[in-house]
């Protein structure tokens, strides 16, 4: 006959088992939870590495048509030497227009690098001549405009990109450009 004991300690391995097979299950799922999160982690680094390339190109085009290219090359060859000389060629509305279409393009890509939204090296590997001459060009004047302006904000997120592109190419001396005007003859 079977004696209780023996009925007792066959219970309690089927028990012990039962615990060891919810543990190995619990171990099981935790790992593939880990896994898919991993994935997911990644699937959305990669999402936001694509829109990011999306979001520059679009914005890389923007330096591509002739109204944008235009707008650059005349702004470069025109001459000032202070604020009220700036002033006075802006009250030409061909020159105020191509101004701000440049200090609007450069504005918005300054809040996109302070925002982390767009990587100062695709700015850096792309249009670092061009963000350098522009904010050279106006950097002489920037206090002037900003206290005769009112405006303590005038192309402070420019700035901003200039002196973050500046550090990063100091950082990537291999990015480094010679700048000078394609417009003025040597």
């Amino acid at each position: 006959m079977v004696d209780l004991s023996e009925i007792q300690a066959v219970y309690y391995m089927v028990a012990a088992t039962g615990v060891l097979v919810a543990a190995v299950y619990y171990i099981y799922n935790m790992r593939i939870s880990q896994r898919n999160s991993a994935l997911a982690l990644k699937t959305q680094q990669q999402t936001l590495e694509t829109r990011q390339a999306q979001m520059f190109m679009n914005i890389y085009q923007q330096t591509a048509t002739k109204e944008f290219s235009s707008a650059y090359n005349t702004f470069l060859s025109y001459e000032w030497k202070n604020f009220d000389e700036f002033r006075e060629l802006c009250q030409k509305k061909e020159i105020l227009d191509q101004f701000q279409i440049l200090a609007m393009y450069w504005e918005g890509i300054g809040v996109l690098v302070r925002e982390g939204f767009l990587p100062i090296r695709l700015v850096a590997l792309l249009i670092t001549g061009m963000t350098r001459s522009f904010w050279e060009k106006l950097n002489p004047i920037k206090v002037d405009m900003r206290v005769n302006l009112g405006w303590v904000r005038w192309m402070s997120e420019t700035e901003y990109l200039y002196d973050e592109l500046l550090r990063y190419i100091r950082e990537h001396p291999e990015l480094a450009t010679e700048l000078r005007n394609p417009l003025k003859p040597k």
